[in-house]
C-alpha cells in the first residue's frame, strides 16, 4: 500500500466511521496531516498501536491539546486499551507536566468514558499506604538504578539541605505513588515519561537522565527513536531532533 491507503486504513482502524472535521472546510492540510500521520509516522519502527496511543494520550495531556486528546482517547478504547490504561497514562504526566494539565485531561477521557457508558470511577489501580508508599517509592528507583544503582536512600544523604524535601517528594509522589502503580508496566511509564519530557524546551538535563533510566530498564534504542517519532506530528521537528540528539548521546 502507499501512504494514501495507508493513512486511509489507520484512519478507520483508530476511528471508524467518525467523519473528518478538516476535509471539508481545510481539504488541502487535512491531506497533508493525515498522509503524513497516519500514513508514515504510524508505520514507522516497532510500536504497537496501543503504546502509540498512550504515547498520544500523554503527549497531548502535556500539551493540553485537549480536543485531539479527547479524540485519542475515544481510539485508544476502538483498539483495546482498557480505561484503567488510559488513565493511568494521563496520571504518569502530573510529576513532570503538573497536575493542572492532568486534570484537565482527566475532564476529557471522563467525557469520553461516559459517552461509551464505562462506569466511573474505573477500576483501581494499586495505592500503598502513607506507611509503604516511601519504601515503595525506593523499591522502584532501586529497580531503575539496576545492579549497579545507588541505594536512593544514600542520594538523599547527598543532597543538600534546602532540596532534601524535593528528593523525598520525588521518591514518595513521583515514584511510591505513581510509578509504584499498576496499570501500566515501568517500561511504559519511563517511555511515557520521556516523551512528556521531551515536549518542553529548557529539559535538556532531564531529557538525557531519561534516556539512561529506559535504557536501564529496558526500552532500547529503537524503540526510543520509535516513540520519539511518534511524538513528531504533536511536538514539531525541532523538539524531535534536539531528542534524537540526546539519544545518541547516552547510548
Amino acid at each position: 500500500m502507499d501512504r494514501i491507503e495507508r493513512s486511509k486504513l489507520k484512519f478507520r482502524e483508530l476511528y471508524g466511521d467518525l467523519p473528518p472535521s478538516l476535509q471539508e472546510t481545510d481539504p488541502d492540510f487535512y491531506n497533508i496531516m493525515v498522509r503524513f500521520v497516519l500514513g508514515e509516522v504510524y508505520y514507522h519502527g516497532n510500536l504497537d498501536d496501543k503504546t502509540r496511543e498512550l504515547i498520544s494520550i500523554a503527549v497531548l495531556t502535556s500539551i493540553q491539546a485537549l480536543p485531539q486528546l479527547r479524540l485519542h482517547a475515544g481510539a485508544a478504547l476502538n483498539i483495546g486499551l482498557s480505561p484503567v490504561e488510559i488513565k493511568e497514562a494521563v496520571y504518569q504526566c502530573a510529576p513532570y507536566a503538573g497536575f493542572p494539565k492532568s486534570v484537565n485531561a482527566l475532564g476529557e477521557v471522563n467525557a469520553v468514558f461516559r459517552e461509551r457508558n464505562i462506569p466511573l470511577p474505573v477500576e483501581p489501580s494499586k495505592l500503598f499506604s502513607e506507611e509503604e508508599r516511601r519504601e515503595k517509592g525506593y523499591e522502584v528507583m532501586r529497580h531503575f538504578g539496576g545492579s549497579k544503582g545507588e541505594d536512593p536512600r544514600l542520594t538523599l544523604e547527598k543532597t543538600p539541605g534546602y532540596r532534601k524535601h524535593i528528593q523525598n517528594y520525588i521518591s514518595d509522589m513521583d515514584f511510591g505513588d505513581i510509578y509504584a502503580r499498576s496499570g501500566l508496566d515501568l517500561q511504559t511509564r519511563e517511555l511515557l515519561t520521556f516523551c512528556v519530557i521531551c515536549t518542553a524546551s529548557g529539559w535538556e538535563k532531564a531529557i538525557k537522565g531519561h534516556v539512561r533510566l529506559n535504557l536501564n530498564i529496558g526500552n532500547d534504542a529503537d524503540r526510543l527513536i520509535g516513540a520519539i517519532t511518534h511524538c513528531l506530528p504533536y511536538i514539531g521537528f525541532p523538539r524531535v531532533l534536539y531528542s534524537l540528539e540526546c539519544i545518541e548521546e547516552g547510548l
